[in-house]
């Protein structure tokens, strides 16, 4: 449809003399586009002197579509020969403006394609002097190696990123267009480079020059090329080698800012695209970077103090685009949260501000309600902006100092009220400045002095010389939280604890910076960190290692319904897609760091119980591994082939298998695989099976338990494997089968009624389960089972631990001992059942115990677990109530259901006398050991 068939609206003639001289240059035009003709020249010098100069042409555009007039100006740019460059490009930028001007003030179209149009012909002016200077460089010899075609086809290697509203897709309607220039110097060689220089500048600069010269045809765009590295001391091109090293060494944050909306607008696209996923990690910081907060404030200081832009709003010369409440702080507040989250969350990375918005609001980290009414106001203070640099093309911001100007704005607002109109744009700003003003005015209470100990007035005085206060900035940041700190630890249930615990977190801090901006725009992290310090300094201490993994907690994810294994694995499989062998290591332990943590502090807070705990343990590295064995085998089978066979299955073993995992528990598995008929890979180095799965395995290993710069994942044991230490690390399913059935030792089969498969193809995974139980049900011998595990227990007791009452798994009676005689009696009984309560249940189906001795052998096991559990969660070591402090003995003693530490630990005793009875009953009593 043409522009008359879409009217909504047109400006009011604020001098209708002109008004009428503009409808005059266009005789016969139709009673639909007369009021818009008329109300454009009438308000609009500018437009109406564009009217007056493009008639002939205005009159067919305004009878055809308004996307195909502009469509047919970018072609034209395109098409423009050298000699007619610089008039032609000006041509169409009058003409351009005056079709997407119309377009705007009919209500044609929205600001996003208003904004977008306009960005349009911008690129395409910029693509074809780009293209004529830099083939008039390759013609003369001064690119070595290039020419004219390749000029034509990618810029030769020079490639300009739009930046600023331009890189966005958001150009205002009189902008000037921020470019960076740069050149690919890879594609020339190592004595070339500085000639290849030389005419990528001489281009650069001829460049600008056809945009941005004012000649008797105009101008095109005001070109901007200061947002370059170092740009004081640089040339107006540089390579991209160059660039990368200045943004590694010397970027600032309002370089990382602006290069949120950086694009490739202009010749080579590809080496452009590829600059800036190199730029990613500068751009996108890998943790939540609430330390730009600070850094937007002072930029956000000192723009205004240039400016002299302090005081309360008033309409009269207000700055739409920096002033109070503002364009520039609505920018702010989406790009300031885009550069704290966006490094986690590719989501918020849109160049565009509106798109940035609803993002953040998806994601949380804005209310839904205030990115609608900040999209609306942004609209709003956009359309001013446009109407203000349409009155007269001036490159400006500022709101008019007159009422005769203000009446003229209004008017080519299409407002014929200019108080109402008035009133109506002060509100917007006045709400702007207050939907925005907590990122530019966080308020904080100063809290009242606090009186400490001598004791803790030592641990602080320590703390200036700590590695995370060094820095000026790092210090600043903690005097404003160091009040709030102190005040939290000192009501704890032992402060000089709590405190002792909080020194240990931030004496082994290697910096400060990032993790205070994160606590001082987030109080309640606060909370948590005295809560962990107070309870569990042992998760402090891991804190302090892994500070990253408090991003979690704002993460919307943190607090929600736990998803199970296969949504874990479908989220990692997810991350490390796409990606190469070493990023999917670092990725999967961030990954895994931030889940781990996220279970122990659902258990440390109650909202999770032990069981649900080390349910979620399992689940977590069950996610790990499944997601690990394919990015495995698929690196391996880039140098060796593909898989051959069924493929393997990674059987987890022990506590893995059972489904019982704590927060440091290790993992024992095994590899089975089937290759059957298969005798060497299909690779450039072919391999047997055999050999292909051992690498597979031992590759595996690395992959979980190796060290890497994001730490490492588990330790790995896979002593249970088939002949043990002696025993191949992968073994061929037909193998297993065999050694399972003819020479396993009775404990072997004790250990595979907790075998589980966690990761492999489901035909391979089907086929282990049944050879598992099917191995238990032909082993269910019962008396001689029963003498085995007598045995067995006897040799653990000889070499094992002695136990005591906080060491609950070792020892006679202990966790340990528990779960022997549940797994003996499930491969008694012939039980595929994993679980330890449902084991010795099978005691009681033997007649090994009664009814009543299940039950105690079963609440002992779970007792017994809970607080290894919880004690693995407090501590890396052995379990010392006197070492976990108060929090630390309340968080066991409400675990256990008991009302204190003193009662948990009679409690613990009873119990393990009273298992020990039963399990002597069964297995008969160890014998003591020799003196030595």
């Amino acid at each position: 449809m043409n522009l008359a068939s879409r009217l909504t609206r047109h400006p009011i003639p604020h001098s209708p003399e002109r008004g009428a001289e503009a409808l005059a240059h266009l005789p016969g035009l139709s009673p639909e586009l007369r009021p818009l003709i008329e109300g454009a020249g009438g308000s609009s010098p500018y437009l109406g002197s564009l009217i007056a100069r493009e008639a002939a042409w205005l009159a067919d555009a305004l009878a055809s579509v308004p996307e195909d007039v502009v469509a047919a100006l970018i072609a034209e740019a395109v098409a423009l020969s050298p000699a007619d460059l610089d008039t032609g490009l000006r041509r169409i930028k009058r003409r351009a403006a005056l079709i997407v001007a119309l377009a705007d003030l009919g209500g044609v179209w929205p600001l996003a394609r208003v904004t977008q149009y306009w960005t349009d012909v911008a690129d395409a002016c910029l693509r074809a002097a780009l293209a004529t200077h830099v083939a008039s460089e390759a013609r003369r010899g001064k690119l070595p190696g290039m020419s004219e075609d390749d000029a034509h086809r990618d810029g030769a290697g020079m490639v300009v990123l739009a930046m600023g509203k331009m890189g966005a897709g958001e150009l205002n309607y009189s902008s000037d267009i921020d470019l960076i220039c740069l050149f690919d110097d890879d594609r020339f060689d190592p004595g070339e480079v500085m000639e290849a220089r030389a005419g990528f500048i001489r281009a650069t600069r001829r460049i600008a020059a056809s945009l941005g010269d004012t000649t008797a045809e105009g101008y095109v765009f005001r070109t901007d090329l200061r947002l370059r590295p170092d740009a004081s001391v640089t040339p107006v091109c540089i390579s991209m080698t160059a660039a990368e090293r200045y943004y590694e060494a010397e970027g600032r944050s309002w370089e990382r800012s602006a290069y949120i909306k950086a694009r490739p607008a202009a010749g080579d696209l590809v080496a452009g695209a590829r600059f800036l996923d190199t730029l990613k990690p500068f751009v996108w910081r890998r943790h939540l970077d609430f330390a730009m907060v600070q850094d937007t404030m002072d930029m956000r200081q000192k723009i205004r103090d240039h400016k002299g832009l302090h005081g309360e709003i008033k309409l009269e010369g207000h700055n739409m685009k920096l002033g109070a409440g503002g364009i520039r702080e609505i920018e702010f507040f989406a790009q300031t949260r885009q550069l704290v989250a966006g490094g986690r969350d590719p989501s918020l990375r849109s160049r565009r501000t509106v798109e940035a918005l609803a993002a953040l609001a998806e994601a949380g980290w804005i209310p839904v309600g205030v990115a609608g009414e900040l999209t609306t106001l942004y609209a709003h203070h956009r359309e001013i902006e446009h109407r203000v640099q349409m009155i007269d093309d001036a490159q400006t911001h500022d709101l008019p100092k007159n009422s005769e100007g203000f009446d003229r704005l209004a008017r080519l607002c299409g407002e014929d009220d200019t108080v109402r109109f008035c009133a109506r744009l002060a509100e917007n700003l006045r709400r702007v400045e207050h939907l925005t003003g907590d990122l530019f005015q966080p308020t904080r209470t100063k809290p009242a002095t606090l009186e400490i100990t001598a004791t803790e007035a030592e641990i602080v005085g320590r703390w200036p010389s700590y590695p995370a206060l060094r820095s000026e900035r790092g210090r600043v940041i903690f005097e404003r939280l160091k009040p709030e700190l102190l005040k939290r630890l000192k009501v704890a249930a032992k402060p000089e604890e709590a405190l002792s615990s909080f020194d240990s977190f931030l004496r082994g801090l290697p910096a400060g910076v990032q993790l205070f901006s994160l606590f001082d725009a987030n109080p309640p992290l606060v909370d948590l960190i005295v809560d962990i310090c107070a309870t569990a300094p042992g998760l402090s201490r891991y804190l302090s290692r892994h500070s990253g993994v408090l991003d979690a907690v704002l993460d919307g994810r943190f607090f929600a319904s736990w998803p199970q294994a296969s949504g874990l694995l479908e989220d990692l499989s997810g991350l490390l897609a796409g990606r190469d062998y070493e990023a999917q290591l670092d990725l999967a332990r961030r990954w895994q760091k931030d889940w781990h943590f996220r279970i122990g502090v659902h258990q440390l807070r109650g909202l999770i119980g032990p069981e649900e705990a080390s349910a979620q343990y399992t689940d977590l590295a069950d996610a790990v591994i499944g997601a690990l064995w394919p990015a495995v085998c698929a690196q391996l089978a880039d140098r060796h082939g593909p898989a051959p066979g069924m493929g393997g299955a990674v059987v987890g073993m022990g506590s893995l298998g059972a489904g019982r995992m704590s927060a440091g528990s290790d993992l024992d598995l095994i590899v089975i695989y089937d290759a059957a008929g298969v005798e060497m890979t299909e690779g450039r180095r072919p391999l047997d099976p055999r050999g292909w799965y051992a690498k597979a395995t031992k590759a595996l290993i690395t992959a979980l338990s190796a060290p890497t710069a994001s730490g490492k994942l588990y330790e790995v044991d896979m002593r249970l494997r088939p002949s043990g230490r002696q025993g191949p690390v992968a073994t061929a399913v037909a193998g297993f089968a065999a050694y399972q059935r003819d020479e396993a030792w009775t404990w072997e089969h004790m250990a595979l009624t907790r075998a589980r498969v966690v990761a492999g193809p489901a035909g391979l995974a089907a086929e282990i389960e049944a050879i598992r139980c099917a191995v238990i049900a032909q082993k269910a011998v019962p008396d001689h089972v029963r003498a085995e595990a007598a045995v067995m227990r006897a040799r653990l007791s000889a070499v094992g631990r002695e136990g005591s009452t906080w060491a609950v798994k070792e020892g006679p009676g202990g966790l340990q001992e528990i779960e022997l005689l549940g797994q003996a009696a499930a491969l008694a009984a012939g039980a595929s059942a994993r679980a330890s309560t449902d084991q010795l249940a099978a005691a009681g189906r033997l007649g090994w115990l009664e009814a009543e001795a299940v039950q105690e052998l079963q609440a002992a096991h779970a007792l017994f677990n809970r607080v290894q559990g919880a004690g693995r969660l407090l501590t890396d070591e052995a379990l010392d109530p006197a070492g976990i402090g108060a929090g630390g003995r309340a968080f066991l003693a409400r675990v256990a259901g008991q009302p204190d530490a003193d009662r948990l630990a009679s409690h613990l005793d009873k119990t393990r006398a009273c298992a020990l009875g039963w399990i002597d009953t069964v297995l008969g009593p160890v014998p003591e050991k020799e003196a030595p």
